[in-house]
């Protein structure tokens, strides 16, 4: 029987130098989300069955000397990878305790690989957080494409941000995020730069100020700006710099695959780019 809770934010702990920053991440979303936290571990490769190093990621309790132990070992058997992952579960509700995190915790062992977890989770889920460098054989890239939730990928360590750059471009994805953006409580405090890449168009900028206005209606406070310029990635980049925003949003790979496979893909450049928080909103 599945202990999966509808509305969770789901901490995939599979990224040692980014644990901390992932329960960081989704204490301060399940705070704004008024939802539990569902504490995510997927036991790695059976047919690899090397240990993951997760020693000195939190550093809670003597346990953490357990963790150590099992990375000093160049192999691991099944019921030794099962006990690594509950001594990192233990750890990570430990640490949301230590924290006073007030929102439900619970954990979510999986014997399968991330993607197959993150597919289990995606659709009753609320939200995923992710660190930035996962450590299964699939990239990032590839299960923020597999997810039908939108995905906060976090760096070491997590700031809370106080602004946010949501990047718009008038697609059916953006116009969705936009949706969902004006009624969600998890950006409600921020000030969000809503930035749309395009030609000075009275087109682009209709679209832009009728979203600016949503968001303004919605109760958000925020900015617009239009950047004339071809290189999508690279604007967004320097706005986000020169603004000093803690944290990006934008559509997940809303671009047709010819597009990415002519010019590459302005998610993936991104994701590759930024190191704030990104909170990626999925493609229908």
């Amino acid at each position: 029987m599945s202990n999966l809770k509808p509305d969770s934010v789901i901490a995939c702990l599979d990224c040692p130098d980014h644990v901390q920053a992932v329960l960081d991440a989704s204490m301060w979303a399940a705070n704004r989300l008024q939802a539990p936290i569902g504490l995510l571990h997927s036991i790695p490769s059976l047919q690899q069955k090397a240990a993951v190093n997760y020693s000195g990621c939190l550093n809670i309790d003597d346990e953490s000397q357990l963790l150590d132990q099992f990375t000093n070992q160049e192999h691991l058997s099944n019921s030794e990878l099962k006990a690594q992952g509950r001594l990192l579960l233990h750890q990570a509700t430990a640490y949301c305790e230590q924290h006073q995190h007030k929102r439900k915790t619970y954990t979510l062992h999986r014997h399968e690989t991330l993607s197959e977890s993150i597919d289990y989770v995606d659709e009753k889920s609320q939200l995923i957080v992710i660190g930035h460098q996962v450590t299964c054989r699939a990239t990032l890239s590839q299960l923020v494409r597999l997810s039908h939730c939108p995905i906060l990928v976090t760096h070491a360590p997590f700031l809370p941000p106080t602004t946010a750059l949501f990047a718009f471009d008038n697609r059916a994805t953006s116009h969705r995020m936009l949706d969902w953006l004006c009624k969600t409580p998890l950006v409600r405090s921020l000030t969000v730069h809503i930035v749309m890449v395009g030609k000075n168009s009275n087109e682009n900028c209709d679209a832009l100020r009728e979203a600016y206005a949503r968001l303004k209606q919605a109760g958000i406070s925020a900015k617009k700006s239009l950047i004339d310029s071809r290189d999508v990635s690279a604007a967004l980049s320097y706005y986000q710099n020169e603004h000093e925003i803690g944290m990006l949003m934008s559509g997940a790979f809303g671009q047709s695959r010819l597009r990415e496979l002519l010019q590459g893909s302005d998610t993936k450049k991104l994701l590759g780019s930024t190191k704030t928080p990104y909170l990626l909103f999925p493609k229908l």
